[in-house]
């Protein structure tokens, strides 16, 4: 009988609805990260640096390129005969088909693939922060305290606390009340989706709330969990830790990358972030390119100029051409002649030659103030931008667009330029 002390359920299947056009094609856990990376790679990376060679992913929506990436776990080296990594999608059951409703629902529909592991603990993750943790260090407070349930949490300045989940605690770190999204926060202990199960009692709550309509961990297993008097304890976590949900707050962890002393380091020898990589060639820069302050993929040729940016792999950058404070991810082609200030192109892009990308003053965007902001130039994946075109700030583009498209060759700040048949 297979036994495993603690195994990791990891929560993979999530629109990620606030990245916008960035997850039209892709979940989000699977989005491109520092050039390199998808996000998924951190919460994986950090499970096998933690000794935890169990992984159950849980994917629902857009899921084709993160089960491609995940593959076996080679990477992770989570291939493995007695455990390793497993991809679990929706299933349909005897009389039914369900979709997972719920984080809390996604993990009570593999109760089957937990218990066969017969684990005395079980670790829940959200597969989209960009984060190392040792989780082992982790499972020791948790024993030490002989808590039922053990919630990472970090400091928050107290005005954002009411955007996160927060807990109060004692003086010995026992929780003593968890409040999701208090208008009037208590605490500035914010959880960070990160819990761990003693088995039994995730099993009692799982069943107890399992006709609870999107159950969630937040919502109601956490609640559920307090209510009945288990232990809980807060673990404080202290180290680097961002949610990419927005398409700000993912622009910004990607520039992070990039400061002169990066508070996030992707070149720690102790503590690897592993990915499936591709074999391509190096990459080249030519006689006249310059490139400052920025990561550049295998394989991307560089023949103008980049600053502060963060390009993924086989990307190539014409002549002329000035990427400043961007991220671009793999496979885009930009032509001769071509800028583009502040703009998140995605994967398999082409934008032609003579093009202004991040031009004059900010404007709302008119399809989602609150998603197109921050001064950004979205553009969706496997999008092409005629030669010659200026595109204002907090505009999004997507799909193959002609000349015809843009009146008078201007897509204005604020404005939307979606092809029929792309999601937004």
């Amino acid at each position: 009988m297979i036994r495993k002390e603690m195994i990791a359920m990891l929560l993979a299947g999530g629109q990620g609805s606030r990245l916008g056009i960035l997850t039209a094609k892709v979940a989000k856990p699977a989005v491109a990260f520092g050039g390199k990376y998808r996000i998924i790679d951190f919460p994986l990376s950090n499970c096998i640096n933690s000794g935890i060679d169990t992984v159950g992913v849980l994917t629902q929506y857009q899921p084709l390129r993160l089960n491609s990436h995940i593959g076996i776990g080679i990477p992770w080296d989570l291939d493995r005969n007695n455990g390793g990594v497993t991809i679990l999608p929706p299933y349909e059951k005897s009389g039914s088909s369900e979709w997972y409703t719920g984080t809390a629902n996604a993990v009570f529909q593999n109760m089957t693939y937990m218990e066969s592991y017969h684990p005395e603990y079980v670790l829940i993750l959200s597969g989209d922060h960009i984060y190392k943790m040792d989780y082992e260090v982790m499972l020791e407070y948790h024993k030490k305290q002989g808590a039922g349930v053990t919630i990472a949490t970090m400091p928050v300045p107290i005005g954002e606390a009411g955007r996160f989940g927060i807990v109060v605690t004692d003086e010995h770190r026992r929780i003593e009340a968890f409040e999701e999204k208090p208008a009037e926060p208590r605490s500035n202990l914010a959880s960070m989706g990160i819990y761990i199960f003693t088995w039994e009692v995730l099993k009692e709550a799982l069943y107890a709330l399992k006709d609870q309509s999107g159950c969630d961990f937040g919502r109601h297993i956490i609640p559920y969990c307090h209510e009945k008097g288990k232990s809980m304890y807060a673990y404080e976590y202290n180290g680097y830790w961002k949610d990419v949900g927005t398409l700000r707050s993912y622009w910004e962890a990607n520039m992070e990358l990039v400061d002169l002393i990066p508070e996030f380091n992707l070149y720690e020898e102790y503590w690897k972030i592993y990915t499936r990589s591709d074999v391509i060639e190096p990459q080249y820069l030519s006689a006249d390119a310059v490139v400052e302050k920025s990561i550049i993929g295998e394989g991307t040729e560089i023949y103008g100029q980049v600053y502060n940016s963060v390009i993924g792999a086989g990307v190539s950058i014409g002549r002329g051409s000035v990427v400043r404070d961007s991220i671009v991810m793999k496979g885009t082609c930009i032509g001769d002649n071509t800028t583009a200030d502040k703009a998140v192109i995605a994967e398999g892009c082409v934008i032609g030659n003579h093009v202004t990308l991040g031009a004059g003053e900010e404007a709302p965007n008119r399809l989602n103030a609150d998603i197109y902001s921050f001064g950004l130039v979205t553009v969706g994946e496997d999008s092409v931008i005629p030669d010659g075109i200026t595109v204002g700030k907090n505009t999004v583009i997507s799909g193959v667009t002609v000349r015809e498209d843009y009146p008078q060759g201007v897509l204005s700040g604020g404005e939307v330029m979606i092809k029929a048949g792309d999601a937004v």
